[in-house]
Parts: C-alpha cells; structure tokens; sequence
C-alpha cells in the first residue's frame, strides 16, 4: 500500500518544473489586478465644466418657455382691427367682444369677473380690467352705452315708515336699514346688513379679513375682489375700524407657515425676511424691514401693521 501512494504522489522532474511555471502564472494572475490598483493613479473628472453645461441647458430651456409664452401672450393678444359699436360691457356677448377687438383671453377674465357677482357702474370700471392695454380702452371708451341706474333702488331705501311700518315694495327685498358695524369684529350677517353687501361679498370681506389678520384702514375694502369705487362709495360710511383687533405676527419667530397666506407678502419675499433673520439676527424695529433688497417702501408698510417685534 505505502509503495502504492508513494509512486502515485511521485514527481519527476520535469514535472515538477511544470508545477512550478504554473504556480507562478497562476499567482501572476490573482495577483495583477491588486498590482494595477496599486500602481495606477485614479483618474480624476473636472465636474465643474459638466454643471456649467447642465446650468446652461436649464436657462435654455426656461427662456425657451419664456419665449414659448411670450410668442403665445402675444398672438392670443394680438387683436384683429376693432369694429366699433355701442356697446353695454355687462350684457355684450363674447362674439360681440370679439369684433370690438379684445383676444380670448381677455374675453375670459371679464366674463370670470361678471360671474363673480362684478358690474360696470361706469365706463371707467372697464378699466380696472387688468387685461385691458389704455390703448385699447381709449378706442372702446366713447362706445360704451351703461344704461343709468334706476332711482327706484335708491328711493326704496328711503322710504318713510308710515305707522310703524314701510310701504309694501311690490315683493322684492326689504330696504336694509342703516347700520355702523366695526369690521373686524363683524360677521357674515351683520355685514349682510350692510347697504351694497350681500351674502357673497360678505364672505368675500371675511376671507380676505382673515388673510390679512384684520383691516387696520376702510381703504382696504377696495382690495376685496369685485369692490368697485360705486360700491365702495356706498360702503365706507356704514363701518368702522378697531386697529387695535389686528393679529400680529412676531417678524422674530414667524416660520413660512405663519406667512404664507398673507395677501401682502410673495413666496420670495417670506423667503427673503426668513433668510435675512437667520444671517443677520432678529428685527428690531420695521426699519430693519428696508434691509431686505426684496421688499420695497410700498409693501413694507402694508405690512408693518402686521407684524410685531418682540425678540
């Protein structure tokens, strides 16, 4: 057995060279790649140049949108030369807007805003449409036919009380009564006392009363969508303001969250007043509001009676 195993484990010599050679390529083998990492240098990449192309491509493609809208702005608001004729702005339909020259879209926002419970008193209301260019309102200015209000809604609220009681209207709403209501305190229904306010526009107040944080000036109702200067005008005399009921934000502590939904203030702009009190330090009185580039003298004192600054 001994004799056995020894001649079949045996070697010559020319095998074991073989062995040998092949012990060596093998190792070479393994071992060449640790060798390569080794030796080689890393090979380094200049992302610098690769974010110039990316940043490049982005503004491209952003003034490629700008462009895109401007060209589309610009060929829906090319209008087609006017046919003038008289015409009533509350009843004119969209094909006779169309002859008078106004593009889709400008036909869109003011029949949005007639929907809305809006109405021209006037020929200048046609103005507040923010679509409409002066040029063009200069040309449909002499064609504008409002018929004039009737007397008898103005006659009705005044109707003397005869024996404790008013004369019958022939069915229609009861003349409201004049009321003083302090407008940050009011609710729906008392501002529905109010001549000129009805249940939507009081709701239309309160929401807006509620961005704000409250009215501090009556000039303020001219900011609710759909106040005109004739309802406003009827409006201002029936409330009051309490300034001392506003809700103020501390300018110190106040997080996106808290700002977001002021009418007043832009999402940059929440941005920039968060930003400079974490570089800087807290306010200390509304003129540090001028150090923010962003914000201008005319919106900082819309804010300022908005916010507090306590440390």
């Amino acid at each position: 057995m001994k004799q056995y195993f020894t001649s079949f484990f045996s070697f010559s010599k020319k095998e074991l060279n073989g062995i040998l050679v092949l012990f060596v390529v093998v190792t070479m083998i393994l071992g060449f790649p640790f060798c390569y990492r080794l030796f080689d240098e890393p090979e380094t990449y200049d992302l610098a140049q690769f974010r110039k192309e990316i940043a490049a491509f982005k503004a491209s493609a952003v003034a490629g949108n700008e462009k895109y809208a401007w060209l589309k702005d610009k060929i829906e608001e090319s209008a087609r030369k006017p046919e003038y004729f008289e015409f009533d702005p509350n009843i004119a339909s969209a094909s006779e807007w169309t002859k008078l020259g106004l593009s889709s879209r400008q036909i869109k926002v003011i029949r949005n805003y007639l929907s809305k419970g809006g109405k021209f008193f006037r020929k200048e209301d046609l103005q507040k449409i923010y679509s409409i260019s002066p040029d063009q309102y200069s040309g449909l200015e002499p064609y504008i036919n409002i018929p004039p209000r009737p007397e008898k809604a103005f006659s009705e609220r005044k109707l003397p009380v005869v024996n404790g009681s008013r004369p019958p209207n022939n069915g229609s709403r009861p003349p409201k009564e004049i009321v003083i209501v302090e407008l940050n305190a009011a609710d729906s229904i008392m501002l529905d006392q109010l001549r000129g306010i009805g249940p939507a526009f009081a709701s239309r107040i309160i929401r807006f009363r509620n961005r704000l944080g409250g009215f501090y000036a009556k000039e303020q109702l001219k900011e609710v969508y759909g106040m005109d200067s004739i309802r406003y005008a009827l409006v201002e005399n029936q409330v009051k303001i309490d300034p001392f009921s506003i809700k103020r934000i501390n300018a110190n502590t106040a997080t996106f969250e808290d700002l977001k939904s002021h009418p007043y203030l832009s999402y940059k702009q929440i941005n920039a007043l968060i930003q400079y009190r974490k570089q800087h330090g807290n306010y200390s009185s509304p003129g540090d509001l001028k150090k923010v580039l962003i914000l201008n003298e005319e919106i900082i004192r819309k804010i300022e009676p908005y916010l507090s600054f306590d440390p």
